[in-house]
């Protein structure tokens, strides 16, 4: 069957609940995933929004999953401890941020992309941004699966 990628919080190409975007509580959305080959050392993470009006705006990007795990519960991003690493976003931010499109530019997808790597770690410099990171990820994809949400303000 492959990879596959899902989210309680919303449906493939449904709209994104407003508390996951920079406009509600923006709160990372929870994720799950199933189907990784059995070779999987670890996983990539990257949401991007490709209508954005500068081009593809990058609002989070995860790396160094541990390949046991199955899923990023909500709020992944602000859990205490150590755990997967989170590459700068558009924003500035090492962490997830939500949604917030212009108002009145129509509905924007989301595109959140996951990849079962060959690597159990990606080292990347601190500083890397999501653009950076998901290149050096892409060099060792086993797998991907993906998930697109929408969004828009009127």
């Amino acid at each position: 069957m492959g990879l596959t990628l899902i989210s309680p919080a919303f449906a493939e190409d449904a709209q994104i609940p407003e508390k996951y975007t920079r406009l509600g509580r923006n709160l990372m959305p929870p994720l799950k995933w199933s189907g990784a080959p059995a070779e999987v050392k670890s996983f990539a993470l990257v949401i991007e929004d490709p209508d954005a009006p500068s081009g593809t705006f990058r609002h989070c990007g995860v790396f160094n999953i541990p390949p046991n795990w199955s899923e990023l519960p909500e709020s992944a991003d602000t859990a205490p401890g150590g755990g997967p690493r989170f590459s700068r976003n558009d924003f500035g931010n090492a962490r997830y941020d939500g949604p917030q499109p212009p108002k009145g530019h129509g509905i924007h997808h989301y595109h959140f992309r996951l990849a079962a790597l060959d690597v159990p770690k990606l080292t990347v410099p601190d500083a890397a941004g999501i653009e950076i990171m998901w290149k050096e990820a892409r060099k060792h994809a086993l797998s991907e699966a993906s998930l697109t949400g929408t969004f828009e303000v009127q």
